[in-house]
């Protein structure tokens, strides 16, 4: 191609080494979040057995889950400190040794180890996801971004399916998951861990081969003026509202939704189903990653909110088929109650059905998310995407500690309400984007 001249299409300038670097850091993301994704799905059903064996553990999952997202969500403001000395690729090495303690802390169930392994690796979240947005942005260029965010996206959410496929054959036909089971899941899940956090120690050094550059954000505590300045902007609080559903509907799907299926009696063998529900979520996620994040230089073309907009429909129709598929005192425990289907015995079908499509909507919303963050603060993508993380942390905490109260029909109220706030707020942001980018001559058009 001549200097100057458009790109053929779908052209991307070979930058072996760069992607080299991306593919490597979607592997070593994949083999750590199969672990910790796998464990946080069967955390609740593993507590319940656990405290089947022994009555003094009186630990909770969802409560652990609400501690990590608490921590996660404050500790985003200090990890881009943490990011300016340490660098991209010992914050994420870091921030997965938190995850492998984690997962190893189930070996030796104890109430106390499980919340304190919960702050560890709430922090340790904020340190592997600020040294992998940094990372994934030192690696790429311009033309490269949007491609390079597709293929992370999809690898890390492939952690879900193969993960779970483990779990669905390891809980075949066990209605109580005993004691040498969860040894041998969770000493796997800790090899794969340790797997994970190896390949983080060979990704090459960012920067060498002409691939983007960090935010200039002046330091620390300039970066932190700075986010709370764009924290109080109008398009930022109504996009607050769309992040704080993403958090809600990510609690929902990673740990009520598995518990729900776990719980319900009904079913033929509702423990191995869990591990069956987490690979069709990951199948969603796959396949939306795929279409909105790969091939989004196509879908673009006709914006972002119809895809969120799809997302929405899809949550809603699947919110509608879990309301009548499950009894609605499923996350709190074991239950025979029927269900609202003919005959009232829950469907394994609609449930399957329903993890895909919770997956599928999922990819919507947080493709367009990081799409529409990058296009519109591009010249403050470091803050906005913290902001993003931090409002989605705040809500996925809230979430699950309202999940060892809640019923699943409180559940899925809440979850109708916010989507349809999150998915007009977006439309609003969208839309005005969409008309200023009308109002400015068209100079990248061969960007």
């Amino acid at each position: 191609m001549n200097k100057g001249s458009p790109p053929e299409a779908g052209e991307i300038a070979p930058r072996p080494g760069l992607l080299c670097g991306v593919l490597l850091q979607g592997t070593a993301f994949f083999m750590t979040f199969s672990a910790f994704k796998t464990a946080s799905h069967l955390m609740q059903t593993v507590i319940k057995s656990i405290q089947a064996e022994n009555p003094d553990f009186t630990g909770s999952g969802y409560t652990s889950l609400a501690v990590i997202y608490a921590v996660f969500a404050s500790f985003n403001w200090l990890a881009p400190s943490c990011l300016s000395f340490l660098g991209p690729k010992l914050t994420m090495i870091i921030g997965g040794i938190t995850y492998i303690i984690f997962i190893v802390g189930f070996l030796w169930p104890h109430t106390v180890i499980l919340y304190l392994t919960s702050v560890l690796v709430g922090a340790g979240a904020a340190l592997i996801w600020t040294g992998q947005g940094n990372y994934l942005t030192l690696m790429s260029t311009q033309k490269t971004i949007s491609r390079n965010s597709g293929i992370f996206w999809a690898m890390l959410q492939s952690s879900m399916l193969f993960g779970n496929l483990f779990v669905f054959y390891q809980f075949m036909g066990k209605d109580l998951i005993d004691q040498h089971t969860r040894m041998v899941v969770f000493l796997a899940l800790t090899v794969v861990g340790v797997i994970g956090v190896g390949i983080m120690c060979f990704l090459p050094k960012p920067g060498s081969e002409g691939g983007g550059r960090a935010d200039d954000l002046g330091g620390p505590f300039d970066a932190l003026k700075k986010s709370f300045a764009l924290f109080s902007t109008r398009d930022m609080l109504l996009l607050s509202a769309t992040f704080f559903y993403t958090g809600i509907e990510l609690s929902f799907f990673s740990g009520v939704y598995s518990t729900c299926l776990g719980f319900t009696q009904r079913f033929p063998d509702p423990k191995r189903l869990v591990g069956l529900s987490g690979m069709f979520i990951g199948v969603g996620e796959i396949l939306g990653g795929g279409v909105f994040g790969i091939f989004g230089s196509k879908t673009v073309k006709f914006g972002r909110d119809p895809i969120v907009i799809l997302g929405y429909l899809i949550h809603v129709l699947c919110y509608f088929l879990i309301f009548l598929n499950l009894p609605t005192k499923s996350p709190l425990g074991n239950t025979v109650d029927s269900s609202h289907l003919p005959y009232g015995e829950p469907s394994q079908v609609i449930a399957l059905l329903c993890s895909f499509l919770l997956g599928f909507g999922d990819a919507c919303f947080n493709t367009q998310i990081y799409s529409i963050l990058g296009s519109v603060y591009e010249d403050s993508s470091g803050p906005a995407f913290a902001l993003f993380k931090f409002v989605q942390s705040v809500s996925a905490a809230a979430c699950f500690f309202y999940s060892s109260v809640f019923e699943l029909y409180w559940h899925l109220g809440i979850l109708i309400v916010f989507a349809t706030i999150g998915t007009f707020t977006f439309c609003i942001v969208e839309w005005k984007a969409h008309r200023r980018l009308k109002a400015k001559p068209d100079t990248t058009a061969f960007d």
